[in-house]
C-alpha cells in the first residue's frame, strides 16, 4: 500500500478518520505516530500527503492536503474472463497497470458459469481494483461492464464504446511480434491522446471466427510468441510491453 486512498465522502473539513485495513497498515507497518506525514489520495481524485493528528482506539485521524493530478490510465480492455479466482488476482494487477475501462465479453471458450460469479458485483471487485491503486500510488478506478454475447458486443456495442480510439490490438499467438504489430493500426491522424484497445482471449484462446470478427473492426494482431499462455500471464506481458512502447 504505496499510497492510501479515501473516497470522496470520507474527507470532511479537510480531515479523514479511518480504523480499517488502511489504519491497520499505517500503524503496523508504517509505525504512524501523530505528526507523521502519509502519501494519500481521494479515488478518482487528486493525490497529495496527510498529517496524522489523532490515533485512538485503533482509528487514524489525519488532516489533507490533495492538489495533484494522479497518473491518468492509459489502456482500455476487452477481456474474455478467465475462471473467477483467476480474475479475483487479476483486479488488483490490471488497476496497478493503468487500465481505464475493462470490458467482459463471453467468448465462446469462456466458461458458462462465470456470469453468476459473486466477483461480478461491484461491492466485490471494486476493493479489489482500490488496493492495485493503493499499490500504484494512483487513483483512476478501472470501469468494468459485461456482454455475455461476443457477437452482440462486436457488431453493435464495439463501435460505440471505442469510438475515437483506432489503435486496437487483438492477442493471437500467430501475429506480429511487439512494437511491429502497432503501425497497421495507427497513424499521425490519431486523435491526440487517444486510449489504445487491447483485446485478450480466454484460457483457451479465441476462435479462428472471433479474431476475423475483431480484424473486421479494426483491430491488428499482436503476438509474444508461439507459446500459449494463461490469460494472467498474458495480460501482464501484454501489458509490460504495451507500457514500454508506450513510454507509460
Amino acid at each position: 500500500m504505496n499510497r492510501i486512498l479515501f473516497e470522496q465522502g470520507e474527507i470532511r473539513d479537510g480531515r479523514a478518520t479511518f480504523s480499517d485495513v488502511r489504519a491497520e497498515h499505517v500503524l503496523n507497518v508504517l509505525h504512524g505516530e501523530v505528526g507523521q506525514t502519509l502519501k494519500t489520495g481521494v479515488v478518482d481524485g487528486l493525490i497529495g500527503t496527510s498529517v496524522i493528528e489523532r490515533i485512538e482506539g485503533g482509528a487514524v485521524t489525519v488532516r489533507c492536503v490533495h492538489e495533484t493530478p494522479a497518473l491518468a490510465p492509459w489502456i482500455d480492455l476487452v477481456l474474455a474472463p478467465p475462471r473467477p479466482r483467476v480474475m479475483k488476482r487479476l483486479l488488483p494487477q490490471l488497476a496497478s497497470l493503468g487500465v481505464r475501462r475493462i470490458v467482459l465479453v463471453g467468448a465462446e471458450k469462456v466458461e458458462k458459469s462465470f456470469w453468476g460469479a459473486q466477483l461480478l458485483k461491484e461491492e466485490i471487485y471494486r476493493p479489489l481494483l482500490i488496493d492495485g491503486l493503493q499499490q500504484a500510488g494512483t487513483t483512476a478506478v478501472p470501469t468494468i461492464e459485461t456482454f455475455k454475447s461476443f457477437k452482440h458486443f462486436v457488431e453493435r456495442k464495439l463501435d460505440t464504446h471505442f469510438e475515437g480510439q483506432p489503435t486496437r490490438i487483438v492477442a493471437h499467438p500467430y501475429g506480429a511480434r511487439g512494437a511491429r504489430a502497432l503501425p497497421a493500426v495507427t497513424s499521425a491522424a490519431d486523435p491526440v491522446g487517444a486510449v489504445p484497445v487491447l483485446a485478450v482471449g480466454p484460457e483457451g484462446g479465441w476462435t479462428d471466427d472471433e479474431v476475423e470478427c475483431l480484424e473486421a473492426k479494426g483491430f491488428a494482431r499482436m503476438s509474444l510468441g508461439p507459446r500459449i499462455l494463461r490469460t494472467d500471464t498474458a495480460l501482464i506481458a501484454l501489458l509490460s510491453r504495451l507500457m514500454e512502447i508506450y513510454d507509460v
